[in-house]
């Protein structure tokens, strides 16, 4: 809990501009047992999420303030030092003016989507401070909904997640907007589009380079591969000069391997060359990116639904809890397509179950 509060206060003081202030985390309330401190701390992706994504927003106003002024700067600077005529010049200060009003267009959009993070970040925090033994019950059966979106956005079914948010009056505590963004990028990928996915790339390219991430490599390879299959072999030595030279230092083997292939073609029976062109290298694209979306923000790689369902079927005192955990989740599977197929029952019958299971698993930890 005390965590929670200098959380807020962190929160409150990027909003408003202030510097974070220094806080001394007091005792923790005697009011939460030892048992719903525990669950509190598994809580950690919660607030993680919309922090990530104000800090995010933040740097981007950050970079286009400095970017748009410098320009703004130099314009002006420009104007001084050249002798213009009234015309010239009013003309000048105008193009200064309009790219100024852009600026102040771009930061009230910027400002929005800040306060909604910030409106989230709060509403995560109350949901959290609220966890006592009496209700217990029904915060739990608000987890198990946030868990069951968050599974359902990670396997794309962005409809049902959204509809089941909306029903349980849980926007605010999942992350619909954060899979959306990255959705644009996943249908471009699997429609076999690189452009957006590097865009994202350069978007975070201090961070992916931190956790020394391959992704952008990956979608240049990939780009590359696909000039070859089409036998532009000149475009692709000169795209490769351009763009898979840099990573000589750090991908030799993998360059060295793609390389090949402008001697042995997309034809090629070869199985070491031939696996470059196949198509479910498409497939580990998007499946990459999804799991390198899901470090930037704090997520867990692994669904929620997964580690909680191993976590605590693993407790369970049977010869077989793995079996379980497998048959839970085709059940879920089974439901979520039918659910999208035809109306909303199958989704309250897993619902049902799953709430069961959860909860059993909850039971079997505590004892």
């Amino acid at each position: 809990m005390a965590g929670l509060s200098r959380f807020k206060m962190e929160t409150e003081a990027l909003a408003n501009g202030d510097a974070v202030p220094t806080v001394h985390p007091p005792n923790p309330p005697a009011r939460l047992n030892d048992h719903l401190a525990e669950s509190l701390r598994l809580e950690h992706q919660l607030m993680r999420v919309p922090f990530e994504h104000l800090k995010k927003s933040m740097r981007t106003s950050n970079r286009t303030v400095e970017k748009e002024m410098n320009a703004v700067m130099s314009g002006v600077a420009e104007a001084a030092q050249k002798d213009m005529s009234k015309e010239e010049a009013v003309q000048h200060l105008n193009s200064l003016v309009s790219r100024l009003q852009g600026l102040k267009r771009k930061l009230d959009e910027s400002n929005k989507s800040e306060q909604l993070q910030v409106q989230r970040c709060r509403a995560r925090l109350d949901h959290l401070t609220v966890l006592r033994a009496e209700n217990q019950q029904e915060w739990n059966n608000i987890r198990v909904n946030r868990i069951l979106v968050d599974y359902m956005l990670r396997l794309s079914y962005y409809d049902t997640a959204m509809k089941l948010a909306e029903n349980s009056a849980i926007q605010d505590l999942v992350d619909v907007n954060v899979f959306m963004d990255a959705k644009k990028v996943v249908e471009c990928l699997q429609n076999r589009d690189c452009a957006p996915a590097l865009a994202w790339c350069a978007e975070n390219k201090s961070k992916l380079k931190k956790v020394k991430s391959k992704l952008e490599f990956q979608l240049r390879l990939q780009e590359f591969i696909e000039l070859v299959r089409v036998d532009h072999s000149m475009d692709a030595i000169q795209y490769a000069r351009k763009h898979l030279a840099p990573w000589v230092s750090t991908n030799m083997k993998e360059l060295q391997h793609a390389m090949a292939t402008l001697a042995f073609r997309s034809n090629t029976d070869c199985a070491t060359y031939k696996a470059l062109f196949d198509a479910k290298q498409w497939d580990n694209l998007v499946q990459q990116f999804k799991e390198e979306f899901c470090k930037l923000y704090g997520m867990t790689v692994e669904p929620l639904l997964n580690i909680y369902l191993q976590a605590g079927l693993s407790a369970l005192k049977t010869q077989y809890p793995f079996n379980l955990y497998n048959a839970s989740l085709y059940i879920f599977h089974q439901k979520t397509h039918c659910h999208r197929r035809a109306s909303g029952i199958w989704l309250q019958i897993y619902l049902s179950q799953s709430t069961s299971i959860l909860s059993l698993c909850a039971t079997f930890q505590k004892n």
